[in-house]
């Protein structure tokens, strides 16, 4: 059975870094595209909004330079990422206008809406973003958005540490040692554990990296009409030899792995 859900509601794909969620954001943003919609990985577009436009009205001041300039310091990726950037600009800068023009008369959080509707496509019934940051702001994306559908990813602590130790690029953010990583890890995913609650059944799926995703595609078929299972042929979670597998880690972040493998599928 489909859910009801209105057009300006997303799929928002959630999970700490180094869980998988770029992998399998980039096969939804394929699935997607095939029924005219757009699915977005690291798009942001939300997390900027909140960031630089939910402020005093006002103000009358819509920070849509800063917004477009951050969205292309570290370009999103995604089928047609190039058209969906234009759409983003344009609806900052008519948004922007509206802000300059109306102030305090405009609802902020209806304005947001609109301009990520107005960026992912008017006429799109299938859209939504992959960012990991969107853990730091569940219950404002909830409000915004309160008919999304959610999918959270978790993996496990000693192969995300793992992972974020072998990282390589510019990434301050991302810790050096062993316990950081880990204490990072915990934090992050207990930010899904104590919103999930508030998010029906109906609307969400949680998966463990590495298990079967057969529960993700029935439920994108059965809700959106996506087929997700062509675009998955290929993929293979990351393995590590052996080594993660017997690292120490914190008694905190082997707790909360616990309860997540408890809860997943409850």
């Amino acid at each position: 059975m489909s859910l009801s859900r209105p057009s300006q509601s997303p799929i928002l794909l959630v999970g700490a870094q180094r869980s998988g969620t770029t992998a399998l954001g980039c096969a939804l943003s394929a699935a997607a595209a095939e029924k005219a919609g757009t699915f977005t990985v690291n798009g942001k577009l939300p997390y900027y909004l909140k960031r630089w436009w939910l402020q005093d009205p006002g103000d009358r001041h819509g920070r849509a330079d800063e917004i477009t300039y951050s969205l292309l310091r570290r370009k999103p990726l995604g089928v047609g990422i190039d058209e969906w950037l234009a759409r983003c600009e344009s609806a900052l800068r008519e948004g922007s206008a509206r802000l300059a023009s109306m102030g305090e008369a405009l609802d902020c959080w209806n304005e947001m809406r609109k301009i990520c509707k107005d960026a992912y496509g008017t006429g799109a019934t299938v859209w939504g973003d992959k960012y990991n940051e969107y853990l730091l702001d569940l219950p404002f994306l909830n409000e915004l958005f309160p008919q999304a559908a959610w999918i959270f990813l978790a993996r496990d602590p000693r192969q995300v540490v793992t992972s974020m130790l072998e990282w390589n690029g510019d990434r301050p953010w991302n810790p050096q040692e062993r316990e950081a990583c880990a204490r990072k890890w915990s934090a992050w995913n207990t930010r899904w554990l104590e919103f999930r609650s508030r998010i029906p059944k109906a609307r969400r799926i949680e998966l463990l990296y590495g298990s079967p995703l057969d529960a993700l595609c029935t439920f994108l078929s059965e809700s959106f009409d996506l087929n997700l299972a062509i675009h998955l042929r290929g993929y293979e979670p990351a393995v590590y030899a052996g080594h993660s597998e017997n690292i120490a880690l914190p008694t905190e972040a082997l707790q909360i792995w616990a309860t997540i493998q408890d809860v997943i599928g409850t």
